[in-house]
């Protein structure tokens, strides 16, 4: 990635964080969903004693559906205020792909960072191999946002954006989902992060493979 990709992609991020902050629309709604999704499930578990497995998948389910939430309307605001066509002229797809994954990722971890403790303080989570966990939860979330990046890319185009956003999206990232709450079951376990190797190579190689792909279908997609 040559200096002058990365000044315009560190502009781009700029751009969406300015933007959010003026605005804060998505952060207000995901943050109205997160307590909304939680409280529920609390209220639903009740005084329950509820084991580890079953809360790891309600905490990734919260994750999934947030980000999506969040993640889908990446590339459909640049549609929708005609700014697509300004960013086509002044600068290279590859600054608008990683620009966009920059914002995308600080987002999706400062989000998740706080639906983790939120779950955590609600359900009463725990978690014994606390190195393996959070190993496991930045892969699972570098993964997210790359494969949801290049997804809100490609239904910005269509015309029923709501609907095939998670349509497209669940197929693409259940390889991912399975393996990382696997591996986010086993790390509450207390299972050692060596024996985490296998679903940590999976993790790795997904991310690899989804950003790699993203990076190349990126500019067919931008410049349709």
């Amino acid at each position: 990635m040559t200096a002058e990709i990365l000044r315009a992609a560190f502009l781009i991020f700029k751009k969406d964080l300015r933007s959010e902050l003026r605005t804060r629309y998505v952060i207000n709604s995901l943050l109205m969903f997160v307590l909304v999704t939680i409280s529920i499930i609390k209220f639903s578990l009740g005084d329950e004693k509820t084991g580890d497995e079953i809360l790891t998948g309600l905490l990734w389910i919260v994750v999934f559906f947030t980000s999506s939430n969040g993640l889908a309307r990446t590339f459909v605001k640049e549609e929708e205020k005609e700014t697509s066509v300004a960013l086509k002229l002044s600068t290279m797809p590859a600054a608008v792909i990683f620009g966009k994954l920059f914002f995308n990722l600080l987002l999706t971890f400062i989000l998740n960072c706080f639906i983790l403790i939120l779950f955590i303080l609600i359900t009463d989570y725990r978690v014994i191999n606390i190195s393996g966990f959070l190993i496991t939860f930045f892969l699972g979330n570098l993964g997210l946002v790359s494969a949801s990046t290049i997804i809100a890319a490609i239904i910005s185009k269509a015309n029923s954006k709501g609907t095939l956003y998670p349509v497209l999206t669940f197929p693409v990232l259940l390889p991912l989902l399975m393996t990382v709450i696997n591996a986010t079951k086993l790390a509450s376990l207390g299972v050692d992060t060596e024996k985490l190797g296998g679903e940590i190579q999976i993790l790795i190689s997904y991310t690899v493979v989804v950003t790699i792909s993203a990076l190349f279908l990126f500019r067919f997609v931008w410049e349709d």
